[in-house]
C-alpha cells in the first residue's frame, strides 16, 4: 500500500538558538534564503510531515568546504530519524561556529523520507557585518 503523506515546508532561515535536548524547536526569526550569519546564528528549515509515523527521514547537509577538527576537509552532514507521530515537525539545520569566515557561502540541505526527496533548499550565508 502506497502512503499518501502530507508535507510542507513550514518555515525556512534564521531561528532562535536551538536547545537540542528540548522537544520544542527553534522559533523563527527572519524568513529568508541570505542569512546575515555572526558565530552562533541558527539556520536551516522546518518541515511539517503528517501521516507518515514510522517512516524513515534521511537528511544531508552539503556546507561550504571547511576543515575538520584533523584539518581534513569535513564531510557532508548526513543522518536519519524515524518519525515518531502523524503529525510531526522536522528541523534541519545547523548553528554557526569558529571561525565563521570558512562558514560563508551555499549551505544545501536535502531532506529524504523514505527515499523520496520531500525538501532540498540552498541557504546563502554572509557575514552580518558586510
Amino acid at each position: 500500500m502506497k502512503h499518501k503523506f502530507d508535507i510542507t515546508l513550514y518555515t525556512y532561515g534564521e531561528y532562535s538558538t536551538w536547545d537540542r535536548e528540548s522537544k520544542a524547536l527553534p522559533k523563527i526569526l527572519n524568513i529568508t534564503d541570505r542569512i546575515e550569519s555572526e558565530i552562533g546564528t541558527e539556520f536551516g528549515y522546518v518541515l511539517h510531515i503528517k501521516k507518515a509515523k514510522g517512516s524513515k527521514i534521511t537528511f544531508r547537509i552539503i556546507h561550504p568546504p571547511f576543515k575538520d577538527e584533523n584539518g581534513e576537509p569535513a564531510d557532508d552532514f548526513t543522518g536519519e530519524v524515524y518519525v515518531n507521530s502523524n503529525d510531526y515537525e522536522f528541523f534541519l539545520g545547523d548553528c554557526i561556529w569558529e571561525p565563521l569566515e570558512d562558514k560563508l557561502g551555499p549551505w544545501r540541505l536535502i531532506t529524504e523520507l523514505d527515499g523520496k526527496v520531500i525538501a532540498d533548499k540552498t541557504l546563502h550565508l554572509v557575514s552580518k557585518n558586510s
